[in-house]
């Protein structure tokens, strides 16, 4: 059935289509921090959190552990390399999807969470079901800054910190270097893994910048694997201090064992796992090694390439 509009009609529902999606959406929270604009509000079932106007956490107010980003099932992939992971330390809280996935599978793993942002655990804690306990704890500080001061060592850490520039959203700088990498390292067990989510696309948007994160965590983990979500434009790298290589029908059949066994229990576990990906980007060869001395960041959002 094909339906025409008439022009008049067209320039009323143009006017009025702010109006209405305003009509739908509630705004819960709006409040600017000394890092960013952080707003929190429900449409159709869904809470989301957002900075700066960017997307950070979505969840369903039916069910908290469903809704999120898909890129966030990701960071339960460290589970194929080490089978007994019993401490995370996880950087950059948002709404908190991966903590509190955790926290409902894994009761038994320790979890602490470094955020910079005291706003942000205002918010994770009211709107999004985050509440510390034995095994969760929160801790406001720059991730590196916790990395430099603690003595604990970690079977996993996740990264997921986010500040915001002129380019949206984009890595803090000081988190994204061979010295931090080399930092994080020291605080993983012997068998630990390291996972890192980065907006872009192994070819196409922001691929340099894919690259240069996968150069540069190569120079200092024996072992970089991808994992590109379907639904979004996000790559979640899992570097791993094991020198054995993993290949994808070893990794699938290591998922497959690790939901039979009941060690995971992530619905979507074997499904996300077709993602793995263990080439070498394109981009890898001509980007830049980034260091503290030279991490052009923002120069690496600014193309598509």
């Amino acid at each position: 059935m094909k339906i025409i509009f008439h022009s008049r009609a067209i320039c009323l529902l143009i006017l009025l289509a702010p109006f209405l999606s305003s009509a739908q959406r509630v705004v819960q929270f709006d409040r600017i921090s000394a890092y960013h604009h952080i707003e929190v509000y429900d449409e159709n079932n869904v809470r989301t959190l957002s900075f700066n106007g960017s997307w950070e956490t979505t969840m369903s107010l039916t069910n908290p552990l469903t809704g999120h980003f898909e890129y966030t099932e990701y960071f339960q992939m460290p589970w194929i390399w080490n089978h007994d992971i019993k401490s995370v330390l996880m950087e950059g809280l948002g709404g908190g999807s991966t903590p509190r996935a955790y926290q409902h599978y894994y009761t038994n793993v320790m979890v602490d969470v470094v955020e910079i942002d005291p706003v942000v655990v205002e918010v994770a804690k009211k709107y999004f079901h985050v509440g510390e306990t034995n095994n969760l704890k929160i801790h406001i500080s720059d991730g590196r800054v916790f990395l430099h001061q603690t003595t604990n060592i970690y079977d996993v850490i996740l990264m997921d910190a986010y500040s915001t520039t002129r380019y949206g959203s984009s890595l803090p700088r000081q988190l994204t270097t061979k010295e931090f990498f080399e930092l994080a390292s020291r605080h993983l067990s012997t068998n630990g893994v390291f996972a890192y989510n980065v907006i872009g696309q192994i070819k196409g948007f922001r691929a340099t910048l894919i690259g240069a994160m996968y150069k540069t965590l190569s120079e200092v983990f024996p072992h970089v694997y991808m994992f590109p979500a379907a639904e979004s434009q996000n790559v979640v790298f899992v570097a791993t201090k094991t020198a054995e290589p993993m290949n994808y029908t070893r990794a699938a059949a290591e998922a497959y064992n690790l939901m039979d066994a009941g060690k995971v229990k992530l619905p979507t576990f074997t499904t996300r796992v077709k993602s793995f990906t263990d080439g070498r980007p394109p981009t890898a060869d001509t980007s830049p090694l980034l260091t503290d001395d030279y991490a052009p960041i923002e120069s690496l959002l600014q193309g598509t390439q």
